[in-house]
């Protein structure tokens, strides 16, 4: 597989200049780095834990089904952590909708309950569906179960409570529709309410058409919540998932801001471009270094491996900054 290399893209012959750069050390984690036998690892959510880089990532085993598996490394790049054993497993037993296995998770510290709590899918006989889990040490596990029904994914909690109240972003789907954003607000983390959309895929032509998700958790700040989503476009040769950027106000999420309309991160690579599901950049975390002002991408490459890319917090704002205000596009 053939390693990305910063030399053979030179920014100033590129008409759109990246937001993220990608390191030069992709793939930083592939299946043969596990200690134990997993088919694929992708999709890793991230947080700081100890001082360290924390990923847990969608590992699939040879029966298809997946779990998650955590990674620690003091750089964030190099040298990697593993557990011996999958670290959080489908418990189909004590949870049904677990049946077919966890997927794609997304970590968020939570400021007011002290710990960490994980959104992830639950693949049940019925489809998929939103379930968290606390934790304080990711070590031990506490699952709270499924708290959306099926067809839903995509899920990401905001760090702290806005006037009293959680939210969460997650992405409802049935077939025949189109699959937006949505975004509901809870008192206790277990019943969810004021469900409404919050951003539209479009219609036609655009990158981001018929199908979108939030990618990595939401981030804070000082202009509102930056959010990073993928959109799904459908070619004559398959889909391609890339990625957009979107601002809501700091008070009052429900409301957008921002919303670019070009894309800005797509597959380049054949990391990205050739794997288990071609043409595939899919990020489920971001970390922010508050010193240096870096924001680290970490994204999965054709669902085959773990990828990472780097961009400014302030290039990211000074972009969304100049994006329009949305507007539904019928």
């Amino acid at each position: 597989m053939k390693r990305y290399n910063p030399t053979l893209l030179k920014e100033e012959d590129n008409a759109y200049p990246d937001l993220f750069k990608r390191s030069p050390y992709n793939p930083i984690i592939t299946a043969k780095d596990l200690p134990y036998p997993v088919h694929t690892i992708f999709n890793p959510a991230a947080t700081m834990y100890e001082g360290k880089t924390l990923l847990l990532a969608r590992a699939e085993d040879r029966q298809g089904f997946s779990h998650l598996a955590r990674a620690t490394s003091e750089d964030g790049i190099t040298e990697w952590t593993f557990d011996k054993k999958p670290s959080i497993v489908a418990e189909p037993d004590l949870f049904p909708e677990e049946t077919w296995g966890i997927e794609d998770p997304r970590i968020t510290y939570m400021e007011d309950t002290k710990n960490w709590i994980i959104a992830y899918t639950s693949f049940s006989r019925k489809g998929p569906t939103v379930s968290i889990a606390f934790t304080e040490d990711f070590v031990k596990f506490d699952k709270q179960g499924a708290i959306m029904p099926p067809d839903d994914k995509d899920a990401a909690l905001f760090p702290k409570k806005i006037n009293g109240k959680y939210y969460l972003i997650h992405r409802p789907y049935s077939d025949g529709h189109k699959a937006h954003i949505w975004l509901s607000s809870s008192l206790d983390l277990k019943n969810w309410g004021e469900n409404q959309i919050l951003l539209n895929a479009r219609n036609g032509g655009w990158w981001d058409a018929n199908k979108i998700g939030i990618s990595a958790q939401p981030l804070q700040t000082e202009e509102g919540w930056l959010i990073l989503y993928h959109g799904v476009k459908s070619t004559a040769s398959g889909a391609i998932y890339r990625l957009g950027l979107a601002l809501l106000d700091i008070d009052n999420p429900f409301i957008v801001l921002k919303r670019s309309n070009d894309w800005i991160f797509e597959p380049e690579y054949d990391y990205e471009r050739f794997g288990d599901v071609n043409n595939v950049v899919f990020p489920c975390g971001w970390i922010l270094d508050e010193e240096t002002g870096m924001v680290r991408m970490y994204y999965g490459g054709a669902d085959t491996s773990i990828d990472l890319a780097t961009a400014k917090l302030e290039d990211l704002l000074n972009y969304i900054r100049k994006c329009p205000k949305p507007i539904e596009d019928d």
